[in-house]
């Protein structure tokens, strides 16, 4: 008799719908291609696809934190290039004015034109993004003034950059914990502040000031996803910030997501 009630509760259990994954899990795990790690020029940092064949590769553009430099957030970079894009991190430990992260696009650009160059007609230039930590996120978002550059990653980001100036996309991350650049006081307002383009919020639940350096922890699959609809228009990526179906505002690992009235059209 215990047996058969074991069974039937069994049945139940399999009949009954189990909680998705986190929304962010495939983007969360490392992408299809080998990473080399090299100097682009004196100022910047590379991470690459290995193997640059098989057509454009979108560029990413790297602000770091205060007082930092891309080996504190070399597996974030490496990550975001095992999903094929080119990324150019800035060398220097004052990013905030976005001015070097441009720079680094705008070598990728130029070497994408010259005959012998291994990125010779390997960049996409028509897809930039710019992204960074703390004073990095602010110059992310004063990079994203320049027309070079398509959609915007600010992390946690210092108070720098215009964002009215901003003319693409912008996702805006926030860590619950944060008490160095508090969400309410210092990142949510500038969400608000983008109601001109397409914007997102996502407050990564327990995450502090430093959760970004390293592997870039629960940050990085949203991070992925975002650019990888942005900037190749992978139909799978819009589906976790965009529609009736947002997977990212149902997610339990984020604390609060925010869409503005553009966003919800997109």
């Amino acid at each position: 008799m215990r047996r058969l009630w074991f069974l039937a509760l069994l049945t139940v259990l399999l009949v009954i719908p189990q909680p998705a994954q986190a929304e962010t899990a495939s983007w969360d795990q490392p992408g299809p291609f080998s990473v080399v790690t090299e100097a682009l020029d004196a100022g910047h940092t590379v991470f690459r696809p290995a193997d640059l064949g098989g057509g454009r590769h979108p560029v990413i553009v790297w602000g770091n934190g205060t007082g930092a430099i891309p080996a504190v957030y070399a597996p974030l970079l490496r990550h975001l290039a095992s999903h094929g894009f080119v990324v150019a991190a800035a060398n220097t430990p004052n990013s905030g004015t976005g001015q070097d992260m441009l720079a680094g696009a705008r070598t990728l650009v130029a070497e994408n034109s010259r005959p012998g160059s291994k990125y010779y007609g390997r960049i996409d230039t028509a897809h930039v993004g710019a992204t960074g930590h703390s004073q990095g996120g602010g110059g992310a978002i004063a990079a994203g003034a320049d027309p070079l550059v398509t959609t915007t990653v600010p992390i946690e980001p210092g108070p720098l950059g215009s964002v009215p100036a901003l003319h693409g996309p912008v996702f805006f991350l926030g860590g619950q914990f944060d008490t160095i650049v508090l969400p309410g006081l210092l990142v949510i307002p500038r969400y608000y502040a983008a109601s001109h383009v397409p914007a997102v919020y996502g407050e990564l639940a327990g995450a502090t000031h430093f959760t970004p350096a390293g592997d870039g922890g629960g940050f990085r699959g949203a991070i992925t996803a975002w650019f990888s609809y942005w900037l190749k228009r992978d139909a799978q990526a819009r589906g976790v910030f965009f529609g009736p179906g947002c997977t990212l505002c149902a997610d339990p690992a984020w604390s609060k997501v925010l869409r503005n009235t553009k966003a919800l059209e997109v």
